[in-house]
């Protein structure tokens, strides 16, 4: 749907590229879906959920073994972003570097964007 010849939509780091091929391997999926939905307080959150089968509008992403489909509606909203996966003393998870975010909530859970790729313009 939305994507520039020869450049992949999103970019994993060496950690989240291995750590979503040990979630694939150890739940025996075909890849996580990532996709962006209303909520929180700053207005958007990112989703990710476990997948069986990429949907055929899905933008697949392979890299290292990993494999990351981005949801349809998401695409415009993660072109160029780059995942990471983080490990601290409180938390481990992954963490979105996205170019497209203009706000973020102090939890690091929500987020805005540019009003112009929300309405198209």
């Amino acid at each position: 749907m939305f994507s520039i010849p020869g450049k992949q939509a999103v970019t994993l780091t060496p950690k989240a590229a291995s750590q979503v091929v040990k979630l694939m391997t150890s739940g025996g999926h075909a890849g996580l879906r990532i996709g962006v939905k209303k909520g929180g307080c700053a207005g958007m959150e990112y989703t990710m959920e476990y997948i069986d089968a990429a949907d055929p509008m899905d933008e697949v992403v392979e890299q290292d073994g990993a494999r990351v489909m981005i949801a349809p509606m998401a695409q415009m909203f993660l072109f160029g972003t780059e995942i990471d996966y983080e490990t601290s003393l409180l938390e481990s998870g992954f963490k979105f570097r996205n170019p497209n975010v203009t706000e973020a909530c102090g939890c690091g859970e929500s987020i805005k964007f540019d009003e112009k790729l929300s309405t198209g313009t």
